[in-house]
C-alpha cells in the first residue's frame, strides 16, 4: 500500500526534506522524490479537492501504460527510444528532451523513464542489452558439428562453426571449418569483416585458445597474430574475462540460436565436402538474419542495414594475409633458410636471430621487430633469392654476374666447358657463391688457349671434379693432352667344356 497522501503532506504542510520524509514513513528518499515529482506533473493543487479519493490520486500518479491508449500520438516508439540509445553519447534525458520538443503538452521525465523500463522487461535479456552501434562483434566457436563424410574413406569428420555476433544489431555470420587452429580462426576473421562489409571497435572473443594464449581477469596474453590482425583492421581485442557469464551473454545467445536455426536444420542432410556444408550453412544464415522479431520491429538484417552498418568502420584497402612465422638464424652468407630455400638479409645481420614471416606469396625477415627485408616466396630447394643491397661491398662487384652470362661466356670455348660451369654453379646453395670459381675457370683460356680449356673441362668432369683447382692443375700437368680414361670393359663371360648353360637345362 503506497503512502502517497502522507508523503504528499509531510512535504506540503510539514516542509519536510526528502530524507527526512523516507526515514519517518520507512521509504526511500527516492521513493519520495518520484511522489513528489509525479504529483507535481498532474498539475493538481494542494491541499488536494475534497472529493478526490485515495484510488482516484493513485490512479492519477500511477497510471498503467495501457491508459495512455487513448491519445497514442503522445507516447514515444519505444523501439526508436531503444535504437537511438545505442548510439555514442545518447542518453534518456537527451531522447526526453527531444520528445518535449515535438510534444510540449506531452508526459513528464518521471513516466517517459518509468514506461521505457517497463516496455524494456517485455522483450529478452539478450536482445536488451545496450550495446553501441558499430562499437563490439561478439566471437566464439559453436559447441555442436556438423558432420562431413569422406566419399572415399567413409570417414566422418567434424566441421566446425566459426560464429561471430554484432553487439547492437544481433547480426550473424557463421561459417563451417575442418579445424580451429590459428590459421582457420584468423581467415574466419578475414571473411567475417568481408561479410560485414565494415570493421567493429572491439573483437570480444571468449578467450579462445587461438586467440588468447593465457585468460587473465586482468591482462589476458593475446596471440600475437591476432593482436597482428586486430592492428590490420584497426581494432582491439578485448576478451571476456573468466569466470563472468553475462560479458558472453550475446554470443552465448548467438551459439544457441545458430544451433537450433542452422545445426537441428542440418542434421538429417548429408555432407560429402566442406563446400557442401558452406553452401548449406549460408542459405541457412540467410534466413536466420532475415527471420522478424518477435517483440521488436525489423530483422537482424534490416536493423544492421538501417542502423549499425553505417557505424563500422571502413575496410583496409586489402585483406589481411596470414603469416606463419618461424625463428632463424642468419648464416655466414647472410641468408636465411625457409624450406630448402635461401632469402638474403643485410649483411651486418650474419649470425643473428631473426623472425621469418611468410605466406604463399611473400617472405619477409624481422629483426627485433624491424622488418629488414621482404622477398617474392619461391620454393625451390637449393636455390637463392639475394638482393644487391644486402651484399657487402666487395661481393657487389660480382652482383652483375649472373648463371647466363656464365654460360654464354663458356659457350665460346665448348660444350664441355659450359657443362663444368653448370655443375660448378649447381654444387653451391646458390649460384652467386660459385661465381668466383666460374670466374677464375674461364680466365684459364687467355693462359691455355680454348681448345685445352675445353679438354680440361672434359677431363675433369670425368672424374667427378667441379672446381677452379681441379681444372688448373690438369692444365699445369699437361694432362689435358692425355686421352680421356675409356669406360671399363666389361669381362668376358667364363667358358669351360664343364659348365653347363640354359640350354642345357631346358632338356
Amino acid at each position: 500500500m503506497r503512502k502517497t497522501k502522507e508523503i504528499l503532506r509531510l512535504k506540503f504542510e510539514g516542509g519536510l526534506g526528502n530524507h527526512t520524509i523516507g526515514r519517518a514513513l520507512s521509504v526511500s528518499a527516492s521513493t519520495v522524490w518520484d511522489t513528489v515529482a509525479r504529483f507535481q506533473a498532474t498539475g493538481l493543487p494542494w491541499p488536494l479537492p475534497p472529493d478526490l479519493t485515495e484510488a482516484a490520486l493513485e490512479a492519477r500518479l500511477y497510471r498503467r501504460q495501457g491508459s495512455h491508449e487513448a491519445n497514442p500520438a503522445r507516447v514515444p516508439s519505444w523501439p526508436g527510444v531503444q535504437a537511438e540509445l545505442r548510439k555514442k553519447h545518447v542518453t534518456l534525458r537527451l531522447l526526453f528532451e527531444e520528445y518535449k520538443v515535438e510534444h510540449p503538452d506531452g508526459y513528464q521525465y518521471s513516466w517517459f523513464c518509468e514506461r521505457f523500463r517497463e516496455w524494456r522487461k517485455t522483450i529478452d535479456l539478450v536482445m536488451r542489452q545496450e550495446h553501441t552501434l558499430g562499437e563490439r562483434v561478439f566471437i566464439d566457436w559453436a559447441g555442436d558439428t556438423i558432420p562431413v563424410i569422406d566419399a572415399g574413406t567413409g570417414e566422418v569428420r567434424p566441421a566446425y562453426l566459426f560464429l561471430a555476433v554484432l553487439g547492437a544489431s544481433n547480426y550473424t555470420y557463421a561459417e563451417p571449418s575442418l579445424s580451429q587452429d590459428l590459421a582457420s580462426f584468423l581467415a574466419a576473421h578475414v571473411r567475417m569483416f568481408s561479410f560485414f562489409g565494415g570493421v567493429p571497435e572491439l573483437l570480444i572473443p571468449d578467450n579462445l585458445k587461438t586467440g588468447v594464449t593465457h585468460p587473465s581477469y586482468y591482462e589476458p596474453d593475446l596471440n600475437p597474430a591476432y593482436t597482428t590482425l586486430a592492428e590490420h583492421y584497426g581494432c582491439l581485442v578485448l576478451p571476456t574475462r573468466p569466470g563472468r557469464p553475462r560479458d558472453k551473454a550475446k554470443v552465448e545467445a548467438g551459439v544457441l540460436f545458430v544451433e537450433r536455426r542452422i545445426v537441428a536444420r542440418l542434421r538429417r542432410r548429408r555432407f560429402f565436402s566442406l563446400d557442401e556444408v558452406k553452401i548449406a550453412v549460408a542459405q541457412e544464415l540467410v534466413l536466420l538474419n532475415e527471420r522478424a522479431f518477435q517483440k521488436l520491429p525489423g530483422s537482424r538484417r534490416s536493423v544492421f542495414l538501417a542502423e549499425e552498418q553505417p557505424m563500422l568502420r571502413p575496410l583496409p584497402a586489402r585483406p589481411y594475409e596470414h603469416r606463419d612465422r618461424k625463428s632463424a638464424r642468419v648464416h655466414i652468407d647472410y641468408h636465411v633458410d625457409l624450406f630448402g630455400h635461401f632469402y638474403s638479409v643485410p649483411y651486418e645481420l650474419a649470425r643473428e636471430k631473426v623472425e621469418v614471416r611468410y605466406t604463399t606469396a611473400i617472405v619477409e625477415v624481422f629483426h627485433q621487430g624491424t622488418r629488414v627485408a621482404s622477398h617474392a616466396r619461391d620454393d625451390r630447394k637449393g636455390r637463392a633469392t639475394t638482393c644487391l643491397e644486402h651484399m657487402p661491398p666487395r661481393h657487389r662487384h660480382y652482383a652483375e654476374w649472373t648463371p647466363e652470362r656464365f654460360t654464354a661466356w663458356a659457350g665460346q670455348m665448348g660444350p664441355e666447358t659450359v657443362r663444368l660451369i653448370e655443375a660448378v654453379m649447381s654444387r653451391h646453395r646458390h649460384p652467386a657463391l660459385g661465381y668466383r670459381s666460374c670466374l677464375g675457370i674461364l680466365r684459364l683460356e687467355s693462359r691455355y688457349g680454348a681448345p685445352r680449356l675445353e679438354a680440361a673441362a672434359a677431363r675433369t668432369l670425368a672424374i667427378g671434379g667441379t672446381s677452379y683447382k681441379s681444372v688448373k692443375h690438369i692444365l699445369q700437368a699437361g694432362l689435358d693432352r692425355e686421352p680421356l680414361p675409356g669406360p671399363t670393359p666389361r669381362p668376358e663371360p667364363l667358358f669351360h667344356e664343364n659348365l653347363r648353360g640354359p640350354e642345357y637345362f631346358a632338356h
